[in-house]
């Protein structure tokens, strides 16, 4: 699709109008993305954060980007892989939300990291599927609306899927 692009790097670096967090259920910090996203930010965005009263699984919340090259920051948090049968749903409306929440404010290019693949132990071929299908599945539905989607990959094994599922 001509609107999804895959590129690897530093979300935290990107010039797009948004980037996506993969958070935790409080919104203020931790590992991995999480803590990458908050660290470039600076101490304003866990101000703002702490504010929101956390998020549950699937669902998402805007902020302010502050200190990053990104106007804006959603956040949204992605399920604990156990293999179970709503976990699927789950992964695919963390982009919907993402999504959703983007086209409310207007925003016409947004990056997301590979959600749950880290310390969550999604798997990377399913993950990416989910993602790359919910993704252009909401294009589709929402096509009078104009937006740039990145899947930002930190690492080859993220890169690569996303890059052999977009072609």
């Amino acid at each position: 699709m001509k609107n999804i692009k895959v590129v690897k790097g530093d979300i935290t670096k990107l010039n797009c109008d948004c980037i996506v967090n993969a958070a935790n259920k409080s919104l203020l910090g931790g590992g991995g993305v999480d803590g990458a996203i908050h660290r470039a930010a600076g101490s304003e965005l866990l101000k703002e954060c702490m504010g929101l009263g956390g998020c549950e699984t699937g669902e998402a919340k805007i902020t302010k980007g502050y200190k990053l090259p990104a106007k804006y920051v959603i956040h949204t948090v992605g399920p604990i892989y156990y293999g179970k049968d709503n976990e699927p749903a789950l992964l695919a409306n963390c982009y919907k939300n993402s999504l959703e929440l983007a086209k409310k404010y207007e925003i016409h290019s947004i990056a997301f990291p590979a959600i749950s693949t880290g310390v969550y132990g999604y798997p990377v071929d399913e993950a990416a599927e989910i993602a790359y299908k919910t993704v252009a599945d909401w294009i589709n539905e929402n096509n009078d609306y104009s937006i740039e989607i990145i899947f930002c990959c930190f690492d080859d094994e993220n890169y690569n899927k996303y890059i052999s599922i977009t072609k």
